[in-house]
């Protein structure tokens, strides 16, 4: 049996087997998208190319033999280069959305899709849950937020946006009225909703939304939250500049109990930084980090707190949200001139973040950017296929002039949602590589389409005519086909092939214009009668996909 070493360790395979294998025995991870175990590797992606000492190029493990003797660089910078250039070029010819426009258009990134499916499912309970992943005010939020993201809703060009604001206002407010509101999940080992104290504490100045956002998010990870206020009762601006026909009372009041359950103490009618009341340096004393969100700088206030301020407010960094004192960080209108409610929840969540990697002894890189690619505007054509499986029915209007949904209404809208966000975003391959290797979606400029129609540019935005979406029907779930998404792995074709599915799948083209279809011209609904879904839990990217007709999320996450 050959011996071989691989990042200076040595392993013994049995004769036959590839360099990937080698790799796996030893624990070390290759990329791979094109392999899958049991069928012969093509090595089209060059995804899982490593190093063999004594030569020039790179080849791909998945279909190299191990030979004895053979010494395999497999993480050096030369091998991740070269993986990422092949992760850019397949990119270069990726045509769809991660993640939803609506998402993308939320300063929260709230995963709005998921949120619509569990309400048009039924499951409120985990409706609410995806909302206060991201959003701690929903019911607060979904009255006064100017909802950017049914601007980008893309049903707005055909019949009128999805009520998204009032979808989230609906799913805060059943929870809000229920015997057991919604508090975050117990940890393992926890017998509180949050994790026991860390013997650290934070100090928040500042109880509006931008401060209660963060002290919810950092009490999840254990960390003691004491809120300081110079008003008698905490919500700032939400409490004392939103008229309550526009945002009642009772309805703040009952979200940021739900915050004092967790364990944040709240300290008001508390100066920080004016005479007699609490200096900056006393509170860093005392405390491990602080947090500022005061809300707009009043004349004199940048002064007392002892900060840095730019033309906007505190002057912090842009991805961590600290500022040039250690320990000290700023969010919210107190740092920024674009008031938006959500923005600051949103500050409150991603501070939440920085802090928590600061007490830990962490670097403080801030929260990861999810790696996402756009489409852009989608044809008519296009949004038609994409109605096909939505609800026909027009935006629905409240029955009370500024009231909410009832249930029926609630999932009639849910129903017109067009589900446009990727089916695979959790596992998509090329996703998790692209975003592991930094690549970047733009490096290589592609001017052909997948079917090999001519692409032209505008301003750097694609204005081609897209691949449409094909439809696969079944009694409980719908196989989604996404063309512009598919790298030409040819998995499909082989599980169709080892399935005995006639006519099956093909290649068809030459060179760049290669692409996967059903032979003689036939329909996708025809060559995969038994192996469909089998290939959509193949599929490297979100090009094939399964979507239940009403299910929770995405189906084929990791881990689940």
């Amino acid at each position: 049996m050959p011996k071989l070493i691989i990042d200076n360790r040595e392993v013994e395979v049995p004769s036959g087997a590839t360099i990937l294998d080698a790799a796996e025995k030893l624990g070390i991870t290759i990329p791979t998208m094109c392999f899958l175990k049991g069928y012969e590797p093509s090595t089209s992606c060059m995804v899982c190319v490593v190093k063999i000492e004594g030569s020039d190029g790179f080849v791909p493990a998945c279909g190299s033999i191990a030979q004895d003797g053979m010494r395999v660089c497999s993480s050096s910078q030369e091998v991740r280069q070269a993986r990422k250039t092949a992760l850019e070029l397949l990119l270069s010819d990726h045509l769809g959305d991660c993640i939803g426009p609506c998402q993308v258009a939320c300063p929260a990134r709230m995963n709005i899709p998921l949120m619509i499916r569990r309400i048009a499912a039924g499951d409120l309970q985990a409706a609410i849950a995806t909302v206060k992943q991201d959003i701690a005010l929903p019911a607060v939020l979904g009255r006064i937020c100017p909802a950017p993201c049914e601007k980008a809703c893309r049903r707005a060009q055909l019949d009128g946006a999805i009520s998204i604001c009032l979808l989230k206002r609906y799913v805060a407010d059943v929870d809000l009225q229920s015997a057991s509101p919604y508090l975050p999940p117990l940890r393992q080992g926890s017998g509180q909703a949050c994790t026991p104290g860390k013997n650290k504490c934070v100090a928040i100045v500042g109880a509006g939304p931008a401060g209660l956002s963060a002290a919810y998010y950092l009490r999840q990870q254990g960390y003691d939250c004491t809120i300081f206020d110079q008003r008698e009762k905490p919500g700032g601006a939400l409490r004392y500049a939103v008229l309550p026909e526009r945002l009642p009372t009772d309805v703040l009041d009952k979200e940021i109990s739900l915050i004092e359950r967790l364990g944040v103490k709240f300290q008001g009618q508390t100066h920080i930084g004016r005479e007699g009341g609490i200096l900056l340096s006393q509170l860093r004393r005392d405390f491990d980090a602080v947090f500022v969100a005061v809300g707009p700088l009043q004349p004199g206030d940048a002064e007392g707190i002892g900060l840095a301020t730019g033309p906007h407010g505190i002057v912090t960094d842009a991805g961590t949200y600290q500022t040039s004192l250690p320990g000290v960080f700023a969010g919210g209108d107190a740092v920024r001139a674009r008031r938006l409610t959500v923005r600051a929840v949103a500050d409150g969540k991603e501070a939440a973040v920085s802090i928590g990697q600061y007490l830990s002894g962490q670097e403080v890189t801030g929260p990861i950017k999810a790696f996402n690619t756009h489409i852009g505007k989608l044809t008519d054509e296009e949004i038609k296929k994409f109605v096909t499986e939505a609800g026909a029915a027009p935006r629905v209007t409240p029955s009370q002039e500024g009231g909410g949904f009832t249930d029926e209404q609630a999932r009639c809208e849910s129903a017109r949602c067009l589900h446009c966000d990727c089916g695979k975003a959790e596992s998509c391959k090329l996703r998790q590589y692209a975003q592991e290797y930094e690549a970047r979606p733009s490096r290589y400029k592609n001017q052909k389409t997948e079917d090999g129609r001519q692409m032209t540019e505008d301003r750097g935005q694609r204005t081609e005519n897209r691949p449409a979406l094909s439809i696969l029907r079944s009694p409980s779930s719908v196989l989604c086909y996404e063309p512009g998404k598919c790298i030409k792995c040819g998995l499909c074709i082989k599980i169709a092939a080892q399935a005995g599915e006639r006519p099956g799948l093909t290649f068809v083209g030459r060179g760049f214009d290669v692409r996967v279809a059903v032979p003689f011209d036939g329909q996708l609904s025809e060559s995969l009668k038994t192996a469909a879904r089998q290939c959509a839990a193949a599929c490297p990217t979100g090009a094939l996909f399964s979507r239940r007709r009403h299910g929770d999320e995405p189906p084929n996450k990791l881990g689940g």
